[in-house]
């Protein structure tokens, strides 16, 4: 029984993996370099450097491997079943980045200019419990670096990707630990305090996280811990396609993705 069991595991896997996606993004109309985009935002508060970033990911201005989403393999037990429920997303392999395949760096913008982007590449943002995962599943990871100075500023934000990229040395594949994440919450409903952002993550060698979930900040402030991961909007589960509003309805399906109390959560409300 065990050997019939870990050999339909094998052939699950190796279908799964045979599955992969690109992001369509839009034919590139501008080869602005990331080292140029922070030479030209580095007196820009939020506002401004948003409608820049929207601008150049709009106009296709995205290194090639950020296309090439990675997969996650997740499971869950059906406790009045017994039965197990496999199932994999797609992430982006790592955080949201413009520039061209030479010179890339990563970039910070609020959850309100993150959710366009997801929603014009049908994609969505992570939750707290994907964060996890997606940490456990990553290739390449990294200890945090904290910095303590003019957080919020541009040329923080720029010598931060300086400082990942020294730790990276090369090495490719879905990275992690070197960001928080900007996740959907159904605690931003819930706070009493309005439009909130929710950020969770930045997760230590030891696998801990640095930044437990957190709605505190207003959701127009971003700094430079805080990054945009993208997640395909439809996965797959027990080999078939289902978007991930459908398997949040679903009060077993929700545990794939969820780990929250309650999962009445799909996306960030745009600018007014």
């Amino acid at each position: 029984m065990y050997r019939v069991t870990l050999i339909f595991l094998i052939l699950w896997m190796l279908t799964a993996c045979n599955h992969t996606k690109q992001l369509q993004a839009p034919t590139r109309q501008s080869n602005l370099t990331g080292t140029d985009f922070y030479k030209q935002a580095s007196a820009m508060k939020w506002e401004s450097r948003d409608s820049f970033v929207l601008k150049e990911v709009f106009a296709g201005n995205l290194p090639s491997f950020l296309k090439k989403f990675a997969p996650v393999h997740v499971s869950i037990r059906d406790s009045v079943s017994g039965k197990t429920i496999r199932a994999v997303y797609f992430v982006s392999p790592d955080y949201l980045c413009i520039g061209t395949d030479n010179d890339w760096a990563r970039i910070n913008i609020t959850p309100l200019a993150a959710q366009k982007i997801a929603d014009s590449f049908n994609c969505f943002l992570p939750t707290r419990k994907m964060a996890d995962d997606i940490y456990k599943a990553a290739k390449v990871k990294l200890e945090p670096v904290p910095m303590y100075a003019f957080r919020d500023s541009t040329p923080t934000m720029w010598q931060h990707h300086l400082i990942i990229e020294g730790q990276r040395k090369g090495r490719e594949g879905l990275i992690a630990g070197i960001k928080k994440d900007v996740v959907i919450s159904g605690r931003i409903s819930r706070d009493k305090r309005p439009d909130r952002v929710a950020i969770y993550g930045w997760h230590m060698l030891n696998g801990k996280p640095i930044q437990p979930l957190y709605t505190g900040h207003i959701n127009w402030w971003v700094d430079y811990s805080q990054g945009i991961r993208l997640v395909y909007r439809q996965l797959k589960v027990e080999g078939k396609w289902m978007d991930y509003t459908v398997v949040l309805k679903d009060p077993v399906l929700q545990k794939l993705l969820c780990d929250e109390e309650f999962c009445d959560f799909y996306r960030y409300d745009y600018y007014p």
